[in-house]
């Protein structure tokens, strides 16, 4: 993946189509209002349908947001990261997350857009009934887990979108957003969580300094 950056202030153009270059655009606040309602609908879900055990939604719920920092680190490193062996996957992946590599600071491209993510989403939802529901039979950690992990989702796009613009001066944050703008200007192949830095830290693609 090339990560030539573009100082144009013009987004990059992905498709000769006006109407599908318009599904590549998407505000922040579009997450939080299709994203929001799922998270809390999955939680009163899981809260009504652990009736006598209800430490299950709240365990759930921080489980979800733990699975959520895992799914980021291997989907960011192995899946936006991808060497692509043809020019035809360079494409693809450069319509994933190439582009955000090349203009980094573009306010449209910064948070994923609906097309891509409700898709993910379903594919995720799929996984945690086949895993927690039909293989271990454990139904009622599926909602909270699940709306845990949108939460997780919701965190991630909204710390990103901070990253690159907006200050973050102090604490955590600032260490989040150096972390991350040295992912994008000397470490590329390196520092792939966004939210968190732990999975870099477990699988050794945390830089010594």
């Amino acid at each position: 993946m090339s990560h030539e950056i573009s100082t144009s202030k013009e987004p990059i153009r992905l498709f000769k189509s006006d109407f599908l270059e318009f599904f590549t655009h998407i505000n922040p606040i579009v997450v939080l209002i299709i994203w929001v309602p799922v998270a809390v609908y999955f939680l009163v879900r899981g809260i009504l349908g652990a009736a006598g055990s209800l430490w299950i939604a709240p365990v759930g719920l921080v489980a979800g947001l733990f699975i959520w920092t895992f799914t980021e680190y291997m989907v960011h490193r192995f899946v936006f990261h991808h060497k692509p062996a043809n020019e035809a996957q360079e494409r693809i992946f450069f319509l994933f997350h190439g582009v955000h590599h090349a203009q980094p600071m573009s306010k449209t491209r910064l948070v994923m857009p609906p097309v891509l993510s409700i898709p993910l989403a379903l594919v995720f939802y799929g996984l945690f009934v086949l895993i927690f529901g039909v293989i271990l039979g454990t139904w009622q950690w599926v909602a909270p887990l699940f709306a845990g992990f949108i939460a997780g989702y919701i965190t991630y796009d909204m710390i990103h979108y901070g990253m690159h613009h907006f200050p973050n001066r102090r604490g955590y944050w600032r260490f989040l957003k150096i972390y991350h703008m040295n992912h994008h200007f000397k470490t590329p192949n390196e520092r792939f969580g966004v939210s968190s830095p732990v999975w870099d830290k477990v699988f050794g693609t945390m830089p010594a300094q």
